[in-house]
């Protein structure tokens, strides 16, 4: 979790640093807030119960992932 314990200012800077490495190097963030995900990541990968469910660009998985359980789990019905 990358910004957990921050403000939203400096949330904002971390995540505008992330975009300008990204540039560079491959970042590979773990997180479960899906809002910040969906910002900085150009691909998400959704695990369930150490088993890789589904991954692709970010947004085909926010928008029309192709698994239930993605669905679920990216609209907040559980988790």
């Amino acid at each position: 979790e990358p910004c957990s314990a921050l403000d939203p200012v400096a949330t904002l800077r971390i995540e505008e640093l992330i975009g300008e490495l990204k540039e560079r190097y491959t970042i590979v963030i773990v997180t479960h807030n899906m809002q910040q995900a969906a910002r900085v990541a150009d691909t998400t990968a959704f695990m369930l119960d150490g088993e890789l469910i589904e991954h692709g660009p970010t947004a085909q998985i926010f928008t029309k992932p192709r698994d239930e359980r993605t669905e679920r789990y990216v609209t907040g019905k559980f988790g």
